[in-house]
């Protein structure tokens, strides 16, 4: 069984949908759970009610994108287990493992008001993966070492309470097209880029995509080849195109004279790829009852998963009657 999840720190994008989402449809297995990470974008300041409506956007984005809503829940629909856990796993946890963790020292670092949570989130991520049972969890070089650190709680409690956790290992994320901003490829498309002009939102309507598309920024050169460390500009456009068709990039370069007929062909592909899913998603959102039904069944499968991992680890390590 993996387990991925997917944080609403904004909108979802088209990096998103390339890279994971549409991967998670795919190949994913039936056993396989996906969840909204609402709680990990708590550790930096937000807005709650915005952070409220992002979760539901994504949550809605994930169904409508074809993944089966029993394999979906919130993150924080399962705070009370996940709270419980959280505390048993600290109790298992020192604090020069959680210091350890590079995020930490990477967003911490010489920051005023640092919240607590930027410290404890990895031991918060270790609970989401324990609780649900996960043999693997897909992540990319910047979260394997929490992973690491789950594996490491999950044996340390294992060997002085009892067996009670799956030892998980990471394994490489079902990765679709590698997606940059279209305005500076030399980053990828963020859900929390600052300068949204070059970032093509799930949600964002088909005469926008397309402008954006026309704006993407692009190499000199005038014949259209597919070169990354050369043209990292025309690249991304061919991969973007590429992840749409299910192709390969390095193939569709021949098919065009001109940035122009890229760009249009980019666009089109890109507007047809999310219509159906942007369409879905106003729909459910337009349905609240229907959206709450899901993110309820969601959330009692995945509390129910996890039910017999907690009620022994509570047991085990002496608490509860």
């Amino acid at each position: 069984m993996r387990l991925s999840g997917i944080t609403p720190s904004g909108h979802t994008q088209l990096g998103n949908h390339l890279g994971a989402i549409q991967r998670w449809v795919s190949d994913g297995g039936p056993d396989d759970r996906y969840f909204v990470s609402d709680l990990h974008a708590m550790t930096t300041t937000h807005n709650p009610g915005r952070l409220r409506a992002r979760t539901s956007e994504m949550l809605a984005v994930l169904v409508a994108s074809g993944i089966p809503a029993e394999q979906v829940f919130v993150q924080s629909d399962l705070a009370r287990e996940l709270g419980s856990l959280t505390w048993i796993l600290e109790c298992t946890c020192s604090y020069g493992e959680a210091a350890r963790m590079i995020q930490f020292k990477e967003k911490g670092s010489g920051q005023p008001g640092v919240r607590l949570s930027l410290l404890t989130y990895p031991v918060l991520m270790a609970a989401d993966i324990l609780l649900q049972g996960a043999e693997e969890v897909p992540v990319g070089e910047d979260q394997n070492q929490h992973v690491e650190l789950a594996r490491a709680l999950a044996r340390r409690f294992n060997s002085i309470y009892g067996e009670v956790f799956t030892v998980p290992r990471a394994v490489l994320p079902l990765t679709g097209a590698r997606v940059r901003d279209l305005a500076d490829p030399a980053r990828k498309m963020s859900k929390s880029a600052r300068d949204a002009a070059g970032v093509v939102f799930m949600l964002d309507e088909p005469d926008l995509i397309r402008r954006k598309v026309r704006r993407a920024v692009t190499d000199g050169f005038t014949d259209v080849a597919y070169a990354p460390e050369e043209r990292p500009r025309v690249a991304n456009l061919l991969e973007i195109l590429a992840g749409c068709r299910g192709c390969r990039p390095a193939d569709l370069a021949g098919e065009f004279t001109s940035y122009g007929a890229l760009k249009e062909a980019v666009a089109d592909a890109v507007i047809e790829t999310l219509r159906p899913i942007r369409e879905r998603t106003v729909e459910l959102l337009a349905d609240p009852g229907e959206l709450a039904r899901v993110r309820k069944e969601g959330a009692a499968r995945a509390a129910e998963r996890g039910e017999h991992r907690l009620s022994s680890a509570m047991r085990l390590i002496g608490a509860g009657a």
